[in-house]
């Protein structure tokens, strides 16, 4: 009889449900409710700057606007390339500051709604194995970027941790290259839902020693050897046609 038990325990365990990290991510995306942004328009502040994505059957535009004393800033990230007005006056640019500007307004918007950007043409996607942190399950999916679609940052490497139980996104880690590289880890500092779509901040940590293992990382979390560095937070989240 217990030989029985012990064999019905391992047909339960290996009939569960195996996701690959398209369909993870896919679930997460919609336990977020980020899907009923395809065709909506959102808007936040974020630092002291202003700023607008619209969303419309793959046509964009995302926004950000800096206002000082005496002008006002408009970065536009659209299907056309990156436009900056200063004034209302649309100004030329060097290639090089078109890439910078764009990158950074495209770094904000691209977080603000994480994952639901991780299904664009650019995305690799790789599951890797799982991990339990702080006593929670979770899977871990490494997102890469193709050359061709991926920005200036291309080869920036992300991971992904998403709730066993339910796929909502926990935390976030990335390596980059600019300005010498490094390595960044965010968890969940306050959820907010607006017309039913969950939006997170977060707090921003770096690890002790720069020359870590970057796949490792979840587990110098875990063990406190991260340094918080900033908080990740959007204020006056508003959302219209969602």
């Amino acid at each position: 009889m217990r030989y029985l038990y012990i064999l019905l325990l391992l047909l339960i365990v290996s009939c569960k449900p195996k996701f690959t990290a398209q369909e993870i991510i896919d679930k997460s995306i919609e336990y977020s409710k980020l899907n009923t942004i395809e065709n909506a328009t959102i808007s936040f502040n974020f630092r002291k700057n202003h700023y607008i994505a619209t969303r419309n059957r793959g046509v964009f535009e995302l926004i950000r606007v800096i206002k000082n004393d005496s002008s006002e800033i408009r970065d536009i990230v659209s299907n056309d390339g990156f436009k900056r007005f200063v004034n209302d006056s649309l100004v030329e640019l060097l290639e090089k500051d078109k890439n910078r500007y764009s990158n950074s307004v495209n770094s904000v918007h691209y977080f603000s709604v994480v994952p639901f950007g991780l299904n664009d043409k650019a995305v690799q996607k790789k599951l890797l194995e799982p991990v339990t942190i702080k006593g929670k399950e979770y899977y871990k999916v490494k997102i890469t970027f193709t050359e061709e679609g991926g920005g200036e940052d291309f080869d920036d490497v992300f991971i992904y941790w998403f709730a066993k139980d339910n796929f909502q996104l926990d935390y976030v880690a990335y390596k980059y290259h600019t300005n010498g590289g490094g390595v960044r880890f965010r968890d969940i500092k306050e959820e907010k839902v607006v017309n039913g779509i969950r939006f997170v901040d977060y707090n921003n940590y770096k690890p002790l020693n720069k020359n870590v293992d970057f796949y490792a990382i979840d587990k110098l979390y875990e063990e406190d050897k991260l340094k918080k560095l900033s908080e990740i937070i959007l204020e006056e989240i508003a959302v219209t046609g969602s």
